[in-house]
């Protein structure tokens, strides 16, 4: 085979896959999303979220209420003020997502080649025989031998708590189904998800709003994940709803592409949003089998040449019950990362997980070892080759500071900032060695009140690959009007010693303003 196409840098000596992986204190270059929950929703689950390697907390609206989330937020915040971690908030949208209500909470029993009806009447028991839903259309939108299917967690093929029901007649505003395999549902609410079928809801709906104006404002959340985006229009209003908000003009919107829909308009989705979020749990379902891989591969390519992070999710489900990944998810995380993902999202497996540290772990030490041979030099030339010629003036000081870095051998490439983007400009060449990014904080007014910004340029980093945040003193700005600022700098110096990142004798790549100029360079360390 020829050398470009080989993943890895050089081939691996069977002797060094057995010795040990060692510790750091950062756990991986590659982020992890963790789903706060029923399971890990403590002050001392959470501390151990965020020492295994969790980065950013996504609170799903798909489950509970604000209330509900938010007594996890403030556990959540007391665990960062004991561990002294950053970490990022992330609100997750129900979006048009279609739901099956079990008032109940019975377990519901489902027999292969028996029939069931799915109705909007939400006045009905759910049972074997009828599931009512909350959507009125579905027997608009449907056709004989369509494909649907309900789960706690969707359709893999292997598992028995979720179904596939193949539609054999419309009746009225009910669809009468074949149930393809025995399965029992169980719990208060299941996801329905009718495959390669355009659901005339909202992807912004009311109920997301309320969510939103209320808990989103008050949190001020760093992050909105929009479940079910079909189409750029959905990121352009979900963006004029935030702004219209006033304190979440900040927050960066990340589309989650879950459907054929999605996917079809994946580029002018890619250029409106602030990243991307792959549900491969939807999005497996809606493609076939054998194209997952495909969608995943050209997806992240394009995020990565755009510079704005994708986020992978449903990578270990079986760690939801069990302490081990399966041979294949472990394969799965170590691809996701050396086809360029940003960040891991866990689901279930932190949400209701019995193990949500372990995995966390787990998967941070995967995305390690995968780091390692990730083929940096090849990901560098194409990601110049595609930029081309001429670069902005930022891109070329990016390029440029990782390349020194790289041939010098840095430990860290340091990057002040001010509102990020220098930083994520270095992240998107994706250097071996961590980007500590010094947020310097600008002083702003509304003309009632001044505030600093600069908490969610930091915040926001730590769902980018490489890059790791310190919010600096404001009295330092960004743009040195002298060749150094040497206390700032000493400050960020001491936090990598302090961190274990940077060693006596090391070299460091500095990357600033000076006046009117962008400069790169080079320091060696003193003992």
């Amino acid at each position: 085979m020829h050398s470009n196409h080989l993943l890895l840098e050089e081939p691996i000596r069977m002797a060094t896959i057995l010795e040990p992986s060692k510790a750091s204190f950062f756990p991986a270059m590659t982020k992890i999303v963790g789903t706060l929950g029923p399971r890990s929703r403590s002050v001392e689950v959470i501390e151990g979220c965020l020492k295994a390697g969790m980065s950013v907390a996504r609170f799903d609206f798909s489950w509970l209420d604000g209330a509900y989330h938010q007594e996890t937020l403030d556990n959540l915040r007391a665990a960062v003020k004991s561990t002294k971690k950053l970490c990022a908030v992330m609100l997750d949208t129900v979006g048009a997502e279609m739901q099956v209500v079990n008032k109940s909470e019975k377990a519901i029993s489902l027999q292969q080649d028996d029939h069931v009806t799915l109705t909007p009447d939400k006045g009905q028991e759910a049972s074997s025989q009828v599931l009512p839903i909350n959507f009125d259309g579905l027997a608009k939108a449907v056709k004989k031998g369509d494909t649907i299917f309900i789960g706690q967690y969707l359709f893999t093929g292997s598992e028995t708590t979720s179904v596939w029901l193949e539609v054999d007649n419309v009746n009225g505003s009910d669809v009468d189904c074949k149930i393809k395999n025995t399965a029992t549902l169980a719990g208060a609410l299941f996801t329905l998800h009718a495959s390669q079928i355009h659901i005339d809801l909202p992807t912004l709906t009311e109920k997301d709003k309320e969510n939103i104006s209320s808990w989103g404002v008050a949190n001020k959340i760093d992050f909105l994940s929009l479940s079910y985006t079909r189409h750029a229009q959905d990121v352009r209003e979900a963006r004029k709803y935030l702004n219209k908000l006033g304190d979440l003009s900040q927050t960066q919107i990340f589309a989650k592409i879950e459907n054929v829909e999605g996917l079809t308009h994946f580029d002018e989705i890619l250029q409106e949003a602030d990243g991307i979020i792959l549900s491969r749990g939807n999005l497996g379902i809606d493609l076939p089998p054998e194209k997952v891989f495909l969608f995943q591969k050209a997806a992240l390519h394009k995020c990565n040449m755009a510079g704005k992070p994708a986020v992978v999710t449903r990578v270990v489900d079986s760690m939801t019950d069990n302490l081990r990944p399966t041979r294949a998810e472990a394969t799965d995380v170590a691809n996701a990362v050396l086809d360029g993902s940003d960040a891991i999202l866990l689901g279930a497996e932190t949400l209701r997980g019995l193990y949500p540290i372990e995995t966390i772990s787990t998967v941070g030490k995967i995305c390690s070892e995968a780091e390692k041979v990730f083929n940096q030099d090849l990901y560098f030339k194409k990601t110049v080759k595609y930029v081309g010629e001429p670069m902005t003036h930022l891109e070329s000081i990016a390029s440029s500071a990782v390349r020194a870095a790289i041939k010098v051998k840095a430990s860290v490439i340091i990057c002040f900032t001010s509102s990020g983007r220098a930083a994520r400009l270095i992240a998107k060449y994706r250097p071996t060695m961590p980007v500590l990014s010094v947020v310097i904080p600008r002083l702003k007014t509304n003309q009632l009140r001044w505030s600093f910004s600069g908490a969610f340029e930091a915040r926001q980093s730590l769902i980018v690959r490489g890059l790791f945040p310190m919010l600096a003193d404001p009295r330092h700005p960004a743009e040195s009007t002298s060749a150094t600022n040497e206390s700032v700098l000493k400050v960020a110096l001491d936090h990598g010693k302090a961190s274990g990142v940077i060693k006596s004798h090391d070299r460091v790549v500095i990357c600033q303003k000076v006046g009117d100029a962008s400069v790169v360079k080079i320091i060696e360390l003193e003992d």
